[in-house]
């Protein structure tokens, strides 16, 4: 039985936000059978893909495109994030288990980041309430608001032209800061590097792009104070 068929079967606990949270596994790292971490995320997609008021088809397929459920069991995994629909309320406490869980593994929670970025941007846009919510979920995982606004400039761009968002660093910051944080970042984000971190294999082309951005970033910068120099 896969994980998503597993998850469809304990539905009634798994996403019932008066029922105590699933139990998660004792590794770090998720494993594929972790139905405590899997169903936690979900619930946090599928509030996600409502956030705006409304799921779409398109941030289903977002979601399929994250967490890629195993041939032939496309329609459990849908029937799991139906279901986590059904509920939305309540799952700020799966934010703050995985958090809590995960705590010592920031990298991990930041791929979960990155999933529902990539899930709220499916539709083509990513509106008030849809940040809203992302940032209260990087609240509860434990990152700050200049942690948050690094993530959210490596997924959707910086605001007002900022590269310096992208690597988590305020305007001013020296190359010497500025090449610490790029390499820094390069390291944590590179997609070879996932599997060795524990990531699930379905991150490797987010990482991809979040390296795209930070080595742009990193060039941008480095070419602005070459010409102020």
């Amino acid at each position: 039985m896969s994980v998503w068929s597993r998850i469809v079967e304990l539905a009634a606990r798994a996403f019932d936000p008066e029922a105590d949270p699933p139990e998660f596994g004792e590794e770090c790292a998720p494993s594929p059978n972790d139905v405590g971490f899997t169903a936690a995320v979900i619930g946090l997609a599928a509030k996600m893909a409502k956030a705006d008021g409304e799921a779409t088809e398109s941030e289903l397929r977002a979601t399929q495109q994250v967490f890629r459920p195993p041939p032939g069991e496309e329609v459990a995994f849908r029937r799991a994030f139906m279901l986590a629909q059904q509920t939305i309320l309540g799952f700020d406490s799966y934010a703050r288990q995985i958090g809590r869980k995960y705590r010592a593994r920031p990298c991990l929670l930041e791929d979960v980041l990155d999933g529902l970025f990539h899930i709220a941007a499916a539709d083509g846009r990513v509106d008030e309430a849809e940040l809203a919510y992302l940032e209260q979920v990087s609240g509860l995982f434990g990152f700050s608001e200049m942690e948050f606004r690094r993530i959210k400039a490596t997924n959707l761009g910086p605001d007002a032209d900022d590269p310096y968002a992208v690597l988590g660093l305020l305007p001013g910051a020296d190359m010497q800061e500025v090449r610490h944080a790029w390499r820094r970042l390069a390291a944590e984000n590179h997609p070879d590097r996932m599997t060795q971190r524990g990531a699930p294999q379905e991150f490797v082309e987010i990482a991809r792009e979040k390296t795209a951005a930070i080595n742009a970033a990193y060039a941008r910068i480095r070419e602005q104070l070459s010409v102020n120099a």
